[in-house]
Order: structure tokens, then C-alpha cells, then sequence
């Protein structure tokens, strides 16, 4: 129960910092493109690959931190259902230029940021 709790702590954490890079990116950028969304889905998968290697490969990660960084704190951050509603909108309006540009930045982003983020930790933790 406590480590439920814990993970649900890091989700509210996570939710709260997805909520305001998106109202920045927003603010920023305008509504024309959802670079918020795709923002947090990049940064989320670049610090997910950073915090499994490092804490499959070093103690600098207790053990009992990885759920709540991952499922909670990553999970609350990364957006994908707000992702497949954002290209399911450009499809029903027809947009399907911006509907695959998007689909594609988000899937190519996300792995190389997964990538980067997986190569960050190997640098920082061997």
C-alpha cells in the first residue's frame, strides 16, 4: 500500500509538470500545432531511458524509487492518450498533413529521445 501510495504521489508530480510545459508551449506557440504535447512525450522518453539505465547499472537509483520515477512520475508527464486524441482531431478535420507530420515527429522524436536518454545514462552511470 505504500508503495502505491508513493506512485500515485510521483503521477500527481508528473500530471502537474506535463500540465504546465503544455500551458507554456501553448502560451508560446499557439493551439495551430500540439508542440506541448509533443514536448512532454519527448522529454518523458529521453528521462525514462536516463533513470532505467541508470538505475539497471548503478545504485545511484534505489530500487524502490524506479516505480515511482517510472510509472509514477514518467507515466503522469507522457501524454499518449492526449497524443492519439490530437491526431484523431487532425484526421477528422481533414488535416492529414499535419495529422502524419505529427504522428511521425512523435514516434521518431520519442525513440530518439529514448535513445539519447538510454546513452545520457550510460555517460553519466557507465
Amino acid at each position: 500500500m505504500t508503495r502505491l501510495f508513493w506512485v500515485c504521489l510521483g503521477g500527481a508530480i508528473g500530471t502537474g509538470a506535463r500540465y504546465l510545459v503544455a500551458g507554456w508551449f501553448l502560451r508560446v506557440s499557439g493551439p495551430g500545432f500540439p508542440w506541448g504535447t509533443l514536448a512532454v512525450n519527448a522529454v518523458g522518453s529521453f528521462l525514462l531511458g536516463v533513470i532505467l539505465q541508470v538505475s539497471l547499472t548503478t545504485k545511484l537509483i534505489p530500487p524502490t524509487l524506479v516505480p515511482v520515477l517510472t510509472t509514477g512520475v514518467m507515466g503522469g508527464f507522457t501524454t499518449y492518450s492526449t497524443f492519439n486524441h490530437e491526431v484523431l482531431r487532425f484526421f477528422e478535420e481533414d488535416a492529414w498533413m499535419l495529422g502524419f507530420v505529427y504522428l511521425g515527429a512523435t514516434v521518431a522524436g520519442c525513440l530518439l529521445a529514448g535513445a539519447l536518454g538510454l546513452l545520457s545514462g550510460r555517460l553519466l552511470a557507465g
